[in-house]
């Protein structure tokens, strides 16, 4: 099934991706609270020991993680026309959760019974309505202009709903942030309403009833484009995540500027959302592919300034921030993308979008596992102990910025050695 030129026109008017990108607003909003203030909320305030917090987060964590793919693959046994139910009915569970995580019952021995299936209720319900979400996407657009625009919206909305969980990311602003949660996630909810429908991106009009798990899998792991792509992007999330998850410790223990942290932050976020809008303008010229490897290529010229900063250098690593933010928007929005466009080359992918983003999925949650158990170690192997002095900046700053640019590089050479144009479809 295509669409026809005129009914792309209209679907893909701003006030209809506007309407259909708003929903990523509150699902950013509650990430970083997830991964960065859920831990010390629980130990700050309720006493809980780290190690228990650690295993309780994990175990959730990986159970979430392994049934992405099965909850992409249950989506598409509804077709693209259950995609809107399918986030509706996730997004109460998920304000729920949200809620009951913050909220937990005064007595210590319900706290890690407690902690757990609050995590289970909102790491779930976040997957079923973010890959329903995702698949939904890849069915708006035909062009490389459109389908860049509909995820640089989406994502420049995240970036917003991201900036502004920043602002409230203390133990102090959890009741706002939880208020907050729910009066986007309800406003975004109206707003899919008048969202554009999605198109089933496959030729071969496979709808519920053929999508067996089997041929499911079988039809995902043929494609080809598909998995060089998930390979370039599993390097390049490796990348990312280093930075992210040791910039704390680069900017107390290097810069000696742990104040300024929140203005990094929000520089780096927000830069994001500013470029988006030039990204998007050059994916339409030069294409999908060739603009995220200059995403890449301005990464690594500006990171690896990085290197030579010592404490006080406050001025030059904003503008790294600032520099790396704006690369940040390529990273976000040609990925999905490229990959909307490798299902729809794809001769047998029809009403299998869930599957795709399910994977992808799974490989966005393994990207940060892998980032923390290789950074993290690698830093004791080479010396370094938070707070300590000595030869411990060298270290750091080896691993927060040399590390991350070696395997953007090598995610570029992955994606330009991709055969991204030897399907039916030429992808640039």
């Amino acid at each position: 099934m295509t669409r026809t030129p005129a009914a792309a026109t209209v679907s893909l008017r701003l006030p209809g991706l506007a309407a259909y990108g708003a929903l990523r607003m509150p699902l950013a909003l509650l990430e970083l609270p997830l991964f960065v203030l859920l831990p010390a909320f629980y130990s700050e305030r309720f006493g809980m020991e780290l190690a228990l917090i650690g295993a309780i987060l994990f175990g959730t964590r990986l159970l979430d993680a392994i049934a992405d793919p099965l909850i992409g693959a249950a989506i598409d046994r509804g077709g693209s026309a259950q995609y809107r139910r399918w986030i509706w009915f996730s997004l109460v569970p998920l304000a729920l959760g949200f809620s009951a995580l913050f909220f937990p019952p005064l007595e210590d021995a319900l706290l890690a019974p407690w902690l757990a299936l609050a995590s289970i209720l909102t790491y779930l319900s976040y997957s079923c309505a973010s890959i329903a979400y995702q698949a939904w996407g890849a069915g708006i657009g035909q062009s490389d202009r459109e389908r860049a625009g509909v995820t640089g919206i989406r994502e420049s909305f995240g970036l917003i709903g991201v900036v502004l969980a920043s602002a409230l990311l203390t133990p102090s602003g959890v009741p706002v942030l939880v208020a907050v949660f729910w009066a986007l996630s309800a406003i975004a909810a109206l707003s899919l309403i008048r969202a554009p429908a999605a198109i089933s991106s496959g030729r071969s009009g496979v709808r519920t009833g053929g999508l067996t798990l089997r041929a499911t899998w079988a039809s995902v792991s043929d494609n080809r484009s598909f998995r060089w792509l998930l390979a370039a992007f599993v390097v390049n999330g490796i990348a990312t995540a280093i930075p992210a998850t040791l910039v704390l410790f680069f900017v107390s223990d290097v810069l000696d500027a742990e104040s300024r942290v929140p203005l990094f932050l929000v520089s780096y976020f927000l830069a994001g959302a500013l470029g988006m809008p030039g990204w998007v303008a050059l994916a339409g010229r030069i294409g999908l592919r060739n603009t995220w490897l200059i995403g890449m290529g301005l990464a690594v010229l500006a990171f690896v300034w990085a290197l030579g900063l010592g404490p006080g250098d406050v001025a030059a690593f904003w503008a790294i921030c600032v520099l790396t933010g704006l690369a940040l928007g390529a990273d976000l929005a040609m990925p999905p993308a490229l990959l909307a466009k490798a299902i729809a080359a794809h001769p047998d992918s029809g009403g299998r979008e869930g599957a795709y983003f399910g994977l992808w999925s799974l490989a966005t949650k393994l990207n940060l596992a892998i980032a923390a158990g290789l950074a993290l170690p690698l830093l004791g192997l080479m010396g370094y102990v938070p707070g300590q002095s000595g030869q411990a900046p060298l270290a750091l700053s080896l691993a927060y910025a040399a590390l991350p640019s070696v395997l953007k590089l090598a995610a570029g050479a992955v994606l330009l050695a991709a055969p991204l144009g030897s399907i039916p479809g030429k992808l640039r």
